[in-house]
């Protein structure tokens, strides 16, 4: 498999999904502003997603991938198609029973969290009615996960990829739909359109892969659950993870438990922050994670550790390449480009500036939050979940009391630095226990190019600093400046940090003309079905 050409599938289909994610916020964020109704949704919004990445996603993909990769090596397509319909047998009922129990006691559930809700009147009850449409999202998108696992392990990475624009696609068309006006019942009117729009994105998600799954010659099907002896297995592998998962989202409902208390807005604020944050981790980490992970699964299976290494450690060089320049250009310049992107209309500027401060912290953990969907692979593909999550539990434990100490001191601002400084921990604990075991180490090549990058990057951040400022109010002026200026950053910092990075030696000249040729018949796999 191409790393390179892997990385540019997934990575560029993905930003095409962020690039409509960023036009429903621009939108969102100028009908609703931070208001008490976009509150409110964003609750909604969260926890079907908070319970998507227990359910599916990150553990079950880390432990579904690898033995549909054996299986299909060892048993070809009958042995994998199998394999998956033992497993999707089990998964459906789990998720209708969570559904089904979650709609029943929306209302308490919610208290626990959100209960200054109840202090602005309706919010709350808009809260809850918002919610119940929007999780049963979480049934179709944990299937969308099965059945990206299936189309990522046949290295058919284009439509699982591509699965999540149709979600943002489906939120623009509510907006444009949604009638518009500043009173508390438009609004909510708005964001009821939202909300189903949520629901219907997942259908959309789910019949997609579903019919993508179907042409890859797998032929799923929904039968009588049963414990067979891979279901035993895969649950063996994954509970583990599914423990870590659980501690994680806890401290994401702990999150959001924070900015309720933290005045209307906070939970908004949080979210465009962290919308732009996600944004090179889902390009760059997600996809670096997604296309190794078969990869290492396979060289492992094949006790060809060098190989397993090899492959780490082209995906560190390709995380750090692309990671640098996001981060440092982020934060150097968060407020123009917060205020480029969502300022307008009931979006003010005070609102883009604490937007922007909580940006400038929080992409500081950048690099760790990739480097960690790098190492994690490492892990999985030996079978290796629990290490992983041992740390994962202890960090977010300490995150969460840290944030109990310092919400008082810091405010609004404490939740994204104990989010970055609890992401570097993270890295550095995986990547020194892999290197223990002998299963990864940065060669002198990878230890030389990303000091080189680092170069590139300080020049860059550098040049930024100053010229923000030598811009000076074209980012508190119209829409038309702040674009223009948000595009002189933007460039001058990519022409910058891409030229000094190449004419010094910090990119790998080799990969980047992978790009531009023509696949060799090796490769025809990877290309199949993109």
């Amino acid at each position: 498999m191409n790393l390179v050409k892997a990385i540019g599938t997934i990575g560029g289909l993905t930003m095409v999904s962020r690039v409509l994610g960023f036009a429903r916020d621009m939108i969102g964020s100028r009908i609703l502003g931070a208001s008490h109704a976009n509150d409110a949704f964003n609750v909604a919004f969260t926890l079907p997603n908070i319970f998507r990445r227990l359910f599916g996603e990150g553990a079950f993909a880390s432990g579904f991938v690898p033995l549909f990769s054996r299986r299909l090596a060892s048993g070809g397509h009958p042995d994998a198609q199998q394999f998956s319909n033992e497993i999707l047998a089990v998964f459906m009922p789990t998720l209708l029973v969570v559904t089904a129990l979650f709609e029943i006691v929306m209302p308490a559930f919610l208290w626990l969290i959100v209960s200054d809700y109840a202090d602005t009147p309706g919010k709350f009850e808009l809260a809850v009615e918002l919610t119940r449409w929007t999780f049963p999202y979480l049934l179709f998108i944990s299937l969308v996960a099965l059945l990206s696992g299936v189309l990522n392990s046949l290295t058919r990475f284009a439509v699982a990829a591509f699965a999540p624009a149709l979600l943002n696609i489906a939120l623009i068309v509510a907006l444009l739909l949604a009638p518009g006006g500043d009173s508390p019942a438009e609004q909510a009117t708005t964001v009821r359109l939202m909300a189903v729009a949520v629901l219907l994105g997942g259908v959309a998600q789910f019949g997609l892969c579903w019919y993508a799954v179907r042409k890859a010659g797998i032929h799923l099907r929904f039968g009588r659950p049963r414990m067979t002896p891979a279901v035993k297995e895969l649950i063996v592998l994954i509970l583990p993870a599914t423990v870590a998962a659980g501690v994680y989202q806890i401290s994401q409902l702990f999150y959001t438990f924070f900015a309720s208390q933290l005045g209307e807005g906070a939970l908004t604020n949080l979210g465009y922050a962290d919308r732009l944050n996600q944004l090179p981790l889902s390009i760059i980490g997600t996809a670096l994670g997604t296309a190794i992970l078969p990869t290492i699964s396979r060289s492992i299976e094949r006790n060809d550790e060098a190989a397993a290494a090899d492959t780490q450690a082209r995906a560190f060089d390709l995380a750090m390449l692309l990671t640098l320049p996001a981060t440092l250009a982020l934060s150097v310049t968060a407020f123009p480009i917060i205020a480029a992107l969502f300022q307008g209309g009931n979006y003010t500027v005070e609102n883009a500036t604490i937007t922007g401060n909580i940006l400038s912290i929080l992409v500081l953990g950048l690099p760790a939050y990739v480097l960690v969907k790098v190492l994690t692979p490492g892990f999985y593909a030996r079978k290796d979940v629990k290490t992983p999550v041992w740390i994962a539990m202890s960090i977010l434990a300490a995150s969460v009391v840290a944030n109990f100490i310092l919400i008082p001191i810091m405010g609004i601002y404490s939740l994204a630095t104990v989010t970055s400084a609890g992401a570097w921990l993270n890295f550095l604990l995986l990547f020194v226990i892999l290197a223990a075991r002998g299963h990864f180490t940065m060669p002198g090549w990878l230890v030389s190019r990303v000091a080189k990058q680092l170069i590139a990057a300080a020049a860059m951040g550098t040049v930024l600093y100053f010229l923000q400022r030598m811009l000076g109010d074209v980012f508190t002026g119209g829409l038309f400046e702040r674009a223009i200026g948000l595009g002189i950053i933007v460039g001058t910092g990519a022409v910058l940090y891409f030229g000094i990075a190449w004419f010094i030696g910090g990119i790998d000249r080799d990969d980047i003309k992978t790009l531009f040729r023509r696949a060799k018949p090796e490769e025809a796999p990877l290309s199949e079905g993109n």
